[in-house]
């Protein structure tokens, strides 16, 4: 019960801090599950990182989800993901029982507003730790190189491109590279 109670009250105290969303929420999560509880490898946390983004739904709920279930199963899974959502439900609810007198207050615009710097702050750091982990193999390092490059030539040129095709086109440019590696190591081991 301590194990379910310990990531219930976590990911509750993460969900509670974290504006900004999935992203943002992703170098508090590296903070208390790699570096604080230990309860996952750093290339563990980026391989979960980058299945939490590519499979449907909020990128925070399926990181819960998966931190969860390796500590404790399928109840420590729920309780993760409950603990994770609770904060924003309640806040969304209380916000939208005030929304319009809420966004008429001065103080709560600046709040916003202040609120939107940190975020990008923490997206951006939670993105360089990454990219520091990652292992810089060419591989790697042409796929980071083009992904920047056409970010930066697609908002300069304002063309819409999803960052789902981002991930799409990624993942089976990964899945070609693998594959092809394996088809010239068997042809190595017949010869």
């Amino acid at each position: 019960m301590k194990k379910y109670l310990s990531l219930f009250f976590t990911m509750l105290k993460i969900g509670l801090f974290t504006f900004g969303g999935g992203y943002a929420m992703i170098a508090l999560l590296e903070n208390e599950f790699v570096e604080k509880k230990k309860y996952l490898e750093k290339d563990e946390f980026l391989d979960m990182v980058a299945i939490a983004e590519s499979t449907p739904g909020p990128i925070a709920i399926n990181a819960a989800t998966y931190i969860g279930y390796k500590k404790a199963g399928f109840l420590g899974s729920a309780a993760a993901t409950v603990g994770v959502c609770i904060p924003s439900f309640v806040i969304i609810y209380v916000i939208s029982l005030f929304f319009d007198a809420f966004l008429s207050f001065k103080l709560v615009e600046y709040a916003f507003r202040g609120i939107q710097v940190c975020v990008i702050y923490l997206i951006f750091s939670a993105g360089l730790k990454m990219l520091r982990q990652t292992k810089k193999t060419a591989f790697s390092v042409t796929i980071i190189s083009v992904v920047v490059f056409c970010m930066l030539v697609f908002s300069l040129f304002a063309v819409k491109f999803s960052t789902i095709l981002y991930i799409l086109i990624c993942g089976c440019i990964g899945l070609s590279v693998c594959l092809l590696k394996q088809m010239k190591q068997k042809k190595e081991e017949t010869k």
